[in-house]
């Protein structure tokens, strides 16, 4: 479904301007959160997937999350932006449609849209509302910018709503989501977006490296329990949305790094004995057991070059911090 809006700016000199920003609404629908909820928690062990973290409060709390002092993958991979955007943007192509997967509030991209000046420029959320509120955002800064938001859950497969054959197309995937994926499914996700990006298009994406595990205990696990309040906010949704009674005083945020793994695992474990009811239907949970709710791995170089080869990509480019925390890639399809 496409729904343009327009959006009303008062300029310096007094002027109303006026403006078009193309929104598509492609949100997957309510039976879509109510099949996966019943399915993971039927499951053993329980599991959700993290994509339904954001709804419009929990998109909110995961900015929270961002600034947080413990919390140092926002903060280092904007100061990478910061110190080599313009040699990033000159790999991703002047007057290309740049696609931004889960944009959040679009605040890393602004660090690219001056340099690459963009033909046109296209963020991709789950969260409609946020993205919504990110868009007029942007476009009130960027008058000139021909944006084509799209809600859409980009985990799945999905057709480009704007997609000009004379347009080359490069995009941006930041803040090491790609991390939240199993491994496999990384590669799968890889493989849509070289598709989606067609022979020779640019990938410039985030990744959270290995490093000691304190550092990456103490990230998700904030002393303010921000975190938390994140990992909670899930059970708020369903309650609200499935028309369940998970009580939140029953269960605990758990976050820990899973060293064999090589991901932080976040829970969400029950402290006591109790039965929970989501739709009608009973689930049981023992004193102890938990709902895992999110991965998050962390690659070497070496494992992200050899993930992306598998999926087409040829790495080109690869810019990391002095700490070795973070590392943005460029990969071109080959």
């Amino acid at each position: 479904m496409f729904a343009p809006f327009l959006i009303l700016r008062l300029s310096p000199k007094g002027f109303i301007t006026m403006y078009n920003v193309k929104f598509y609404d492609l949100h997957p629908p309510l039976a879509n959160l109510k099949k996966e909820v019943l399915n993971g928690l039927s499951s053993q062990p329980k599991a959700i997937s993290p994509k339904f973290f954001y709804d419009r409060k929990g998109s909110l709390l995961f900015d929270q999350i961002t600034e947080l002092p413990e919390y140092y993958p926002t903060r280092t991979e904007i100061a990478l932006l910061k110190e080599h955007g313009a040699e990033m943007a000159s790999q991703l192509g002047k007057k290309c449609l740049l696609l931004e997967l889960g944009s959040g509030s679009s605040q890393k991209i602004r660090l690219l849209l001056d340099a690459l000046q963009p033909a046109a420029y296209m963020p991709m959320d789950i969260s409609k509302e946020h993205l919504w509120h990110s868009v007029q955002t942007l476009a009130t800064d960027y008058p000139d910018l021909d944006i084509h938001a799209v809600c859409v859950d980009y985990s799945s497969d999905f057709h480009l709503p704007y997609s000009p054959d004379f347009m080359a197309k490069s995009a941006f995937f930041p803040g090491s989501s790609i991390g939240n994926f199993e491994p496999d499914e990384a590669q799968k996700l890889l493989q849509r977006a070289a598709q989606l990006l067609g022979h020779g298009g640019v990938l410039l994406i985030g990744v959270d490296l290995k490093k000691d595990l304190r550092r990456l205990n103490a990230a998700y696990n904030d002393a303010q329990g921000i975190t938390a309040a994140f990992n909670l906010n899930l059970l708020v949704r369903i309650n609200r949305e499935l028309e369940a009674n998970f009580d939140l005083a029953g269960f605990d945020h758990h976050a820990f790094y899973n060293e064999k793994l090589g991901r932080i695992e976040m829970h969400l474990v029950s402290n006591t004995l109790q039965t929970v009811k989501v739709e009608g239907k009973s689930f049981l949970f023992t004193k102890g057991e938990s709902i895992h709710t999110e991965c998050s791995y962390k690659y070497t170089e070496e494992e992200f070059h050899h993930l992306a080869d598998k999926a087409g990509f040829q790495p080109k480019q690869v810019w990391v911090d002095s700490s070795q925390l973070f590392s943005v890639h460029c990969l071109q399809v080959g």
